[in-house]
């Protein structure tokens, strides 16, 4: 006879049960090959969770690899077993959402990804989406004003850090040329970016690409009205309808940069509550890896800081693979990217190789080598492919979080340069901070979500490259190593330790190195875990005290309190005085709120802003140019005296200094990196330099000062294509000698230099006879002797003794009178 199992046994039951370690225990149907037990690390989370589950928000933060998602599945079904349901489990992706959904039939738990599915409606089934689908403007959850539609009770947001990319593209309108609303919106600020930069101005009118300007928010302010008559009656336009609801009720507070091609319009803070369902659920729970800043917890979803000063983490934070992170540019400064790219190719042989690189155009120097390159379309199938077979190497285009790598699908992973701006804002922020330490946290932040791609267990092993001359010099001076999360730096520390063995060694010694990682070498493996066996979680609080700031600033301003939202910035400017970079930035948001209430009193803050940044906004009646002073000293000695001040010893000036030519190359899109590397040279070689028209809105993008009365009056044309000097190019230069000859006087002598692929200008072109040109040729001769320049005094700190230094300046003929006469060339015009 068949047995009514239903009137045998009172115990709890997999539906019952509260304890996310008993419900695991519990589950009839998850895969025994897969899931014998959870791991010890999963065990401490669920139950530190399990003590703290009334908690309204709560963070969670495990090493990458330490089996978040089990943790976060097993909590939101010990949610639904209390009847605290809907549950929601959010993802960045839909690669993810794959990912999450195919775990949760392993362990036989019923997970869906439709929201209108009725399992998940009754609180009987987890839903499993993306971030995108939560957060847009026509969200099936409700927005704004229509409320909610489909409540959550409890959401799961894994792998927050790497939603926040998507949360800012929401809350960013891009309104392309296309649009008939990108016209009307020029227009309105067309005489506004005339005032804040002609030059950058004239580049957009003339068709430049690559030039953008950020519209003041005084402008923004004052034209309010007539930019939101504009996009209403453009809001059903695909660029703006699905975003519109999410910006319109807080327009005021985002800045606008316009462009050629594109208007975008961000949101300075993330308004979260415009999605109800989410601001409105009695359970939020935050999964983060172990990395160093929470801040975008409280910034993008509203967290409150003190939430994130307790999160709940495992007993030990040595719960992460094992990791052997190389610098091959700083073990060799003779080693150059195509020789770290041959190291990579005799690995790729044997291992499965990912590099992952910052842009397309990055693409172009591994696209020889690359065995798979993989785009957002095409990156589903070849993660799955890495998982399954050898495929030798394998590019991915900015993909630094969001993907999983275990084992063999990638035992060498290469971080190639720094992590490209998505947009033009990020790089206007970035310029903004440009060699300040917080432009570096961020850098760390990036490149560490990167690095935990090749590990995903406690038992994975994977060697990390971070490669690139750039990132290289960014990585490897000041204080850096204290920015990485302990896990990372514990191994960062190991690996700086075998660094000093093999220092100045070549591409064979690295890769014996290597293989005691890979080879799973005995003593090797013996010293990776001893150095994580007593590492724990640092109890320090894990937030920028200045982004919190900003972000409660935002809130007062919405509340309709704009002067104690420009206090509350005041006293974190009081507070944090050291950065005179990041002081002049937070002085411009000050001037933001106060511009609300005094007009005057605004544009004066502005001008204290300017005075500690150049790069920010140019107050309204502008800046009085600052003439360059000569330092007292002969270029040696100037060369000298900067040299020491910047760098402890030799090998930190080299790798710094390779990061400087790195960026000295003909590429279209660089200007403004290349006008940058292009001032820092000119210290490097004890000269003095400037960026007049990026700092005061006039002049040329390069000036130097050679000696007291000798000048470089620059234009870089660094993305030039073309055979021939246009007339705005030209225009631009002979406006620049002008601009010399007004601010410079008492003898003082410029010699105007055009940077451009071409010596020789259009017929159209009236060029002054002064000029001359660097051509690419000139220019890699004048970046590999100021190369070998800085190597030559870089040995025994030798940039110590202005004699040495002196010396080699006039071997590899970089003195004042040399610039003009070795590395530049007459110009020519076409005759017809």
């Amino acid at each position: 006879m068949a047995l009514d199992f239903s009137k045998l046994g009172t115990g709890q039951t997999v539906d019952t049960v509260l304890k996310p370690r008993e419900i695991f225990n519990a589950l009839p149907n998850k895969k025994s090959n897969k899931f014998h037990y959870p791991r010890d690390v999963q065990s401490q989370v669920w139950s530190k969770w399990f003590d703290r589950k009334e908690e309204r928000n709560l963070v969670i933060k495990m090493n990458t690899g330490g089996g978040k998602t089990v943790v976060g599945l097993l909590i939101l079904k010990s949610c639904l077993n209390e009847k605290k349901g809907p549950v929601v489990y959010i993802v960045p992706d839909n690669f993810l959402v794959e990912q999450v959904l195919s775990e949760a039939k392993d362990l036989g738990l019923n997970a869906v990804d439709n929201p209108e599915n009725e399992s998940f409606l009754k609180g009987k089934a987890i839903l499993v989406t993306n971030i995108y689908k939560l957060i847009n403007g026509k969200s099936v959850f409700g927005v704004g004003d229509e409320g909610t539609k489909i409540p959550i009770k409890t959401i799961l947001i894994d792998d927050a850090h790497a939603c926040v990319n998507t949360v800012e593209e929401q809350f960013t309108l891009n309104v392309s040329s296309s649009n008939p609303a990108h016209k009307k919106i020029y227009s309105i600020f067309e005489e506004a970016m005339k005032r804040q930069s002609e030059a950058k101005y004239l580049e957009i009118k003339s068709g430049d690409p690559f030039a953008y300007i950020l519209i003041p928010y005084w402008n923004w302010q004052e034209n309010l009205s007539n930019v939101m008559q504009v996009l209403i009656e453009n809001k059903n336009h695909e660029e703006i309808k699905f975003k519109w609801a999410l910006i319109k009720e807080n327009l005021e507070r985002c800045s606008c940069v316009i462009s050629k091609n594109t208007i975008e319009i961000t949101s300075n803070c993330i308004p979260i509550d415009v999605i109800p369902s989410l601001s409105n659920a009695s359970r939020k729970i935050f999964m983060t890896a172990t990395l160093s800043d929470d801040s975008v917890l409280t910034t993008h979803f509203g967290v409150s800081p003190q939430y994130l000063n307790t999160p709940i983490t495992p007993d030990s934070a040595g719960d992460v693979g094992d990791r052997l992170i190389l610098l091959p540019q700083a073990l060799n400064t003779n080693m150059f990217d195509s020789d770290v790219k041959a190291l990579c190719l005799e690995l790729a042989k044997e291992y499965n190789v990912v590099v992952i690189v910052p842009s397309n155009k990055r693409v172009e120097f591994w696209e020889d080598a690359a065995n798979l390159i993989l785009n957002k379309d095409s990156i589903l199938h070849g993660i799955e492919q890495l998982k399954t077979t050898h495929i030798g190497l394998t590019i991915l285009v900015n993909k630094y979080d969001g993907i999983d790598l275990p084992e063999n699908a990638c035992r060498l992973l290469v971080i190639d340069g720094l992590p490209a701006a998505r947009n033009n804002i990020d790089k206007i922020r970035q310029s903004e901070l440009a060699g300040s330490s917080n432009r570096v946290n961020q850098i760390v932040h990036k490149v560490e979500q990167g690095m935990g791609r090749g590990i995903r267990s406690n038992d994975d092993y994977c060697v990390i490259f971070l490669m690139g001359k750039d990132l290289t010099s960014q990585l490897y001076t000041g204080e850096t190593l204290e920015l990485f999360s302990p896990a990372t730096k514990a191994q960062l520390e190991l690996s700086e330790q075998i660094a000093d063995q093999i220092k100045e060694k070549g591409a064979d010694e690295i890769k014996t190195v290597i293989n005691y990682c890979l080879k799973r070498d005995p003593q090797w493996v013996k010293l990776s875990r001893g150095i994580m066996a007593d590492l724990n979680y640092s109890n320090q609080n894990k937030t920028d005290p200045i982004k919190i700031a900003l972000r409660e600033a935002y809130d007062l301003d919405r509340s309709g309190k704009p002067q104690e939202a420009a206090n509350r910035i005041l006293n974190e400017i009081n507070r944090s005085n050291e950065d005179p970079l990041l002081r002049g930035v937070l002085k411009q948001y000050m001037s933001e709120y106060i511009n609300k209430y005094d007009k005057v009193e605004s544009q004066k803050t502005q001008l204290s802003a300017i005075s500690d940044n150049l790069r920010v906004l140019k107050p309204i009646e502008g800046i009085c140019y600052r003439p360059l002073q000569n330092h007292t000293g002969s270029q040696a000695i100037q060369c000298s005296t900067y040299l020491k001040e910047k760098f402890k010893d030799g090998n930190k000036l080299i790798i710094y200094a390779e990061g400087v030519f790195s960026k000295l190359i003909f590429s279209e899109g660089t200007a403004n990196i290349f006008e940058d590397a292009f001032k820092d040279l000119a210290y490097l070689l004890g000269f003095i330099g400037q960026r007049p028209e990026n700092d005061y809105g006039k002049g040329p993008d390069n000036l130097w000062l050679l000696d007291d009365l000798k000048f470089l009056v620059i234009e870089c044309k660094n993305g030039a294509t073309t055979d021939l000097i246009c007339k705005h190019d030209c225009n631009q230069l002979n406006g620049s000698e002008i601009w010399f000859n007004n601010n410079y006087g008492n003898g003082a002598k410029c010699v105007p230099i055009m940077i451009h692929l071409s010596a020789c200008f259009e017929y159209a072109c009236s060029p002054s006879k002064n000029i001359k040109i660097i051509n690419k040729n000139l220019l890699e001769k004048l970046v590999n002797n100021a190369r070998q320049f800085i190597r030559s005094i870089a040995t025994d700190n030798k940039f110590e003794d202005s004699q040495t230094v002196k010396q080699r300046l006039n071997q590899y003929k970089l003195e004042a009178n040399d610039i003009t006469a070795n590395y530049t060339t007459p110009f020519k015009t076409k005759k017809t």
